[in-house]
Order: C-alpha cells, then structure tokens, then sequence
C-alpha cells in the first residue's frame, strides 16, 4: 500500500522522481543500421563493376560511419577484386552463406560444406544431363580451389579458362582433389534445359538448394549454383547482425537466393530489374542496377 505524506503527496512517486535511475531517459534510442547488398544485379552494374557514382555513395556511408558489407553467391576470391578498396570492413558472406570472411581478423568461417552422399548426388545429376560439375573448396589456409571433371562443350571450355584467367583460385582436374577436401558449393554451367533438368531432380533432396540464373556467357545458358539447405543468406545476416549489435538491418537483392535473407530484413529493397517474386517480398522497389538504383535510394534514405 502507497503510503501518503501529510501534504497528500505519495511517497513512491516523490521517491522515484528523485531517484530516477540513469537508464530513464526522453531521448529515443539511437538505431544502428547494417545494410546488406547482394553484388550482381544489384549493387553491381550489367558490367559486374561499382559504377563511379555507386563508389561515391559507399565513401560518403563510410563518413556517416554507416555500417555495409556484401551478402553474395559470389566467392571470397571472385568478389574480392570487385569490392576491395570501398570500405567493405563488416564481415562478408559468400556463396549464398556458406563462407563468412571477416577482413578485420583475416579469418574465413564455414556453414553447412556438402558431406559426400550430397556431392554424389549432385555430380551424379550433372552427368546424367551431360553438363559438368565445378566443385569449390576451401582448404585450411583458406586458399580456393576449383576442381572440374572432363569438360564437355565449348561453353563449358570458356567457362574454364574464365575462371583460369581470373587467378583468384586454383583450377585443376578433378582426379588430383584431395579425398578430406571441404566442398562448399558446386556450380554448372549449360543449356537451360539441361540446368533446368539437374536442378528439378536434385529438389527431391530437402538437404540441398539450388538457385540458377541467366548467364553472362550467352544466350540461352544458364547457371547453377548448389549448396547445403541450412546455410543461406538470411541465417549468415542474422548472425552478423547480432554480433554487430545490429538493430536494424537493411537487405538489398534481386533474384531467389537473396529472399532468405529479406525475410529477415528490418527493410528490404529490390532494384527494377528483380524477379517477381523478390519484388513482391520487399518493402519497396527502387531503380534498375544499372542506373545505379541502390545508390540513388541510399542517398536519400540516409541524406547523404
């Protein structure tokens, strides 16, 4: 029972006023942000590069001391030339989650790499509609490999020396992959029916997911990237936002890996060019990548 003073005043209230705890306060929360942009189709333009206006925007984010980093299907090796140099210092996730790779410590963690019944399944599958597997490794010193069986086509035969020439990897035949390798994704390069065909037989395995798309390789190709179910984008956001101390994340995609993690998202935004149903499971729609639409749209969510 509040017991009243003389004065008909309640002493919990004049007590508590008094003693108001250094907690209680009017000023509203400060948010911390962490936007999370997939690279190709979205941050990136149709040239896979960050467009000199999209550079800019990044350096004034930086001055805000507003926290990114990337989220991306992409490997460390084959993104980090592309993003290096524009203040990527959050930790980043790479292929569809299964890679974090935090640039502070140098140190690469794994999610959920293919156990050898699933790589089975998966080469299997590529052989049986005559399209190649190329399976990618992270060995101990966090050194990327890519393995290939027999190469079938000329597509396949350009895809090889493309990813030769990059020299982000080492690329060798399959025959000499160590038999302890950790493979963490395997991807396809081919005809749309054929990819199509692979990937429809292996989503009988509630184990994998498959995500495809059109290939910059030519018309009518398609490629194919497969991983374990338990590692996506949506479970590696959420883990680094809570080590970041995150309270509001921001997501940034356009095709079918990236809606993991926009359910997630505190806000979620699809440049022009997403599929549908990307468009449809975002807060809103903003401009086309290659007009720069995620930069226009940051410069005016953050008044940069």
């Amino acid at each position: 029972m509040w017991v009243k003073d003389n004065d008909g005043t309640n002493q919990y209230d004049r007590i508590h006023i008094k003693h108001r705890p250094p907690y209680c306060s009017n000023k509203v929360p400060q948010t911390m942000d962490l936007v999370v942009f997939d690279l190709d189709g979205t941050l990136l333009n149709k040239h896979a590069e960050i467009s000199p206006f999209t550079r800019d925007t990044l350096a004034l984010m930086q001055d805000k001391n507003i926290s990114y980093t990337v989220a991306t299907g992409r490997t460390l090796h084959s993104a980090h030339g592309i993003i290096d140099g524009h203040g990527f210092v959050q930790p980043h996730i790479y292929s569809n989650g299964v890679t974090v790779w935090d640039p502070q410590t140098k140190q690469l963690s794994l999610n959920n790499p293919l156990c050898n019944s699933e790589i089975e399944m998966i080469v299997n599958a590529g052989h049986q509609h005559h399209i190649t597997p190329f399976l990618s490794v992270v060995d101990e010193q966090n050194q990327h490999f890519i393995y290939y069986l027999p190469i079938r086509n000329a597509v396949e035969e350009r895809l090889l020396k493309n990813y030769q020439a990059r020299k982000a990897a080492t690329v060798l035949e399959a025959a000499v992959m160590p038999s302890n390798a950790t493979i963490t994704n395997i991807s396809f390069l081919g005809r749309n029916e054929a990819v199509d065909a692979v990937k429809a037989q292996l989503s009988s395995n509630p184990q994998l997911v498959a995500y495809s798309g059109a290939a910059l390789e030519g018309d009518g190709l398609l490629w194919m990237d497969i991983h374990h179910s338990d590692a996506n984008k949506g479970t590696a956001v959420e883990q680094l936002g809570k080590k970041a101390g995150a309270s509001n994340i921001i997501c940034f995609g356009d095709n079918d890996n990236d809606l993991s993690m926009i359910a997630i998202a505190n806000e979620s935004y699809a440049p022009d060019n997403a599929i549908d149903s990307v468009k449809n499971a975002v807060n809103h729609v903003i401009g086309h990548h290659h007009k720069d639409g995620v930069a226009h749209f940051l410069r005016e969510r953050f008044l940069l």
